[in-house]
């Protein structure tokens, strides 16, 4: 399927939900919850890009799968070693996997098996992205 048709039965199938606004009114009063981890900064008619097959919009527990570490690496060690990476002007995967060794004594092909699960969860939720750009300090 190409991308505008994609797009075209992304539309379709959103216009033919429960609503698209009270779907969106119900994922911001969600992620309103105690508990629950939401996307900032989205507008009432934005689409959720899963529809489109991107990452999902839609609110997280904070004890949801996606947020759980990952070989002993939390979102927010990712996040922190990126944060000392970029402070230090490492750019590559093996610099971080040794920073990881070095701050939280997990071994390097450990750390780089972890990166791969978190890039990979960040592609499903936009939430797990925006959480590690917070650790990140951004």
């Amino acid at each position: 399927m190409g991308l505008f048709s994609k797009a075209k039965k992304g539309f379709a199938d959103a216009a033919t939900s429960a609503g698209h606004v009270a779907d969106f009114n119900q994922q911001q009063q969600a992620a309103q919850q105690p508990g629950m981890i939401g996307a900032r900064n989205m507008g009432p008619l934005a689409a959720d890009p899963a529809l489109l097959g991107g990452p999902s919009t839609k609110p997280l527990a904070s004890d949801d799968p996606l947020l759980q570490p990952v070989d002993g690496l939390s979102l927010e060690m990712y996040g922190a070693l990126a944060k000392e990476a970029q402070t230090r002007g490492i750019t590559d995967e093996q610099g971080m996997a040794a920073l990881a060794e070095e701050m939280h004594g997990i071994p390097a092909d450990v750390a780089k098996a972890a990166f791969a699960v978190w890039v990979q969860r960040m592609g499903q939720s936009m939430i797990v992205g925006q959480e590690f750009r917070r650790h990140l300090g951004y």
